[in-house]
Order: C-alpha cells, then structure tokens, then sequence
C-alpha cells in the first residue's frame, strides 16, 4: 500500500482515507503483514485487529482495548497497522458497538 504522503508525517485531514481506519490522526501507518485469528490482543487474549509499532517492540490489542489505550499508545507509538474495518466485513455492524 502507498500513501501520498511521507511515512514519517500523518496526512493533512482532508487527505485522510477512511478506509485507513479510525486511528490514523494521531501516527502514521505503515504497511506490515496481515494480523491472523492466531494473533491476540495482549491485554485480553482476543482476536488482534491493530498492531502497534513502539520503539522498543510491538502490542496487539483488539479493537476494544485499541481504543480504549490509543490516547498513550499514539503518543508512543512509531507505527499503527489497523484493521478493525475487518470487524464489520466478518461480524456485521454490531461488532462495533
């Protein structure tokens, strides 16, 4: 995947793609192998849908506590991979309530 945009900087807003996934305001994506049912959110042992990049290592969170830990995280972090709009394309709309 390319990005009109420097991997070192988040892209203005208005050149944000939505089907980037709701995180990337705040860090920049980068692109990384796909996260499997094999990987686990590391707070509870779900299902990973976002990988984050820190300078020391990685976390994998499901989409749960992705949000509820992304303000420290996005301070942190040198890389997000996020593929929590694959909730709504296997579970439906309901998974993200």
């Amino acid at each position: 995947m390319t990005f009109p945009y420097a991997d070192s900087e988040p892209p203005a807003p208005e050149r944000m793609d939505s089907a980037d996934g709701w995180l990337y305001g705040d860090v920049t994506a980068t692109t990384t192998e796909p996260l499997t049912a094999a990987d686990r959110c590391d707070r509870c042992g779900a299902q990973a849908y976002v990988r984050v990049v820190l300078p020391v290592g990685e976390l994998l969170f499901c989409a749960h506590h992705a949000r509820e830990h992304a303000p420290k995280f996005a301070e942190l972090a040198t890389h997000v991979h996020d593929e929590t709009d694959r909730l709504l394309e296997e579970h439906g709309a309901g998974a993200m309530r």
